[in-house]
């Protein structure tokens, strides 16, 4: 094997994760607060920008796949990492809507090329056996990596808003050279033409994953639920610093910039979900992993409809916050309970499907629903964001319409 590709994969993969969360964070953490205040950008064009970005993911998915299963894992990571970069960098660089549009395709697309590469390439290097502890440790690694790059973005934010998105995508562009240089491709196989990923065994997917949740309530409801949150999540996801940036903030360490505040946001909720989760599972395990939590998951559902109402309605720093906060937490409790619950209704077979099917709904509604409430943002916050939140009214109801198929559970468990 050649010198310059020695590197232990596994090393390789928890390296690249991390630079890839702690780029990931210096770019994200303050690109909402770029958006209005450097680039001008009004509550339709926010909108827009997420919408292209969903658009460019979705589109781009199989075809970048394909490469991945023809070509080289290794090659379409590094593709991946130079796409990413080169979008980060345009975003820093030039304020203004068509670029920041263009941005998003560019690393969209460059997302997709690692989407799924970056798993099967580690798989092929180590042995299905080794991944689960491989994955959980990448992780790890990752989430620490995320807390110091947005400690990282809220120092260089002081100094300049662009400069932590344009070091951003120069680290990304580098990362890709170093991976060229070190990452090492032993045992990749091309995939037989029968097993490839292609735009008419997406078709066949899709008609058999349809078919599984016609047959099943609870995964045809979680579709559904996915979909109205989709509808709702985009404009919100988006809109809701345009709403922040209209307060005053205090003076804290002598000074009250945008940079150093979304910084101290963005980490107050992350810690606050982190520690919800973990205090509720040591508190209430039995609820949060039983067979059938539409009962829990409606109460979260509820809080979240609470959360981002309020956070529509109320013109109060703290409480606002406090509002989307509520919003964030319920979230991030509830995606593994339903991932989990969902797991639970479908069989080996069709599991990829069907959960692929419940991620897509959710992007067809990010798309669908986010132009029409931007729109209505430009000439009003208030009602665009409380659309949102009323867009979400029916999921409790849904939740709590799914009743334990006995049948189903007895089955599962003889």
């Amino acid at each position: 094997m050649p010198a310059y590709r020695s590197a232990d994969p596994v090393r390789t993969y928890y390296a690249y994760n991390g630079a890839w969360a702690f780029f990931g964070a210096l770019t994200f953490t303050l690109s909402m607060v770029y958006y209005v205040r450097d680039a001008g950008l009004n509550p339709l064009q926010m909108v827009l920008v997420g919408t292209t970005l969903e658009l460019a993911c979705f589109l781009f998915e199989v075809p970048t796949g394909i490469v991945a299963d023809l070509y080289s894992r290794r090659l379409s990571i590094i593709i991946g990492f130079v796409l990413i970069g080169s979008g980060f960098l345009l975003q820093g660089l030039v304020p203004s809507f068509l670029a920041i549009l263009a941005a998003q395709v560019l690393w969209g697309v460059g997302y997709t090329f690692t989407s799924g590469a970056d798993q099967a390439w580690i798989t092929d290097e180590i042995g299905a056996d080794r991944t689960a502890h491989v994955f959980v440790r990448g992780q790890q690694v990752g989430l620490v990596a995320t807390i110091a790059g947005t400690v990282s973005a809220g120092a260089l934010g002081l100094i300049s808003l662009p400069l932590p998105m344009t070091l951003s995508g120069v680290g990304m562009i580098l990362l890709a050279l170093s991976l060229a240089v070190f990452m090492r491709e032993d045992n990749f196989h091309r995939t037989p033409k029968a097993e490839r990923e292609t735009f008419r065994q997406l078709a066949e997917t899709l008609k058999h994953g349809l078919g599984v949740a016609r047959r099943r309530p609870v995964v045809r409801t979680l579709v559904l639920i996915s979909l109205i949150s989709g509808l709702s999540s985009e404009a919100f996801d988006r809109l809701w610093s345009v709403k922040i940036l209209e307060f005053s903030f205090p003076t804290v360490f002598g000074t009250s910039d945008p940079a150093f505040w979304f910084t101290v946001l963005a980490l107050v909720g992350t810690l606050l979900s982190l520690v919800t989760s973990v205090t509720l599972n040591r508190l209430t395990p039995q609820r949060l992993s039983a067979t059938h939590p539409n009962g829990v998951l409606a109460l979260l559902a509820l809080l979240q409809v609470v959360g981002v109402i309020a956070f529509a309605l109320l013109d109060h720093l703290w409480l606002a916050l406090a509002a989307m906060w509520l919003r964030t937490i319920t979230d991030t409790l509830a995606a593994p309970i339903e991932a989990a619950w969902l797991n639970r209704h479908v069989d080996s077979r069709s599991r990829a499907t069907v959960i692929s099917m419940v991620s897509q709904a959710n992007a067809i509604g990010q798309v669908v629903g986010g132009p029409p409430l931007g729109a209505v943002g430009r000439t009003s916050l208030r009602s665009a964001l409380l659309a949102s939140g009323l867009l979400l009214t029916p999921i409790p109801a849904l939740y709590l319409r799914l009743r334990a198929d006995r049948r189903t559970e007895v089955t599962r468990r003889s």
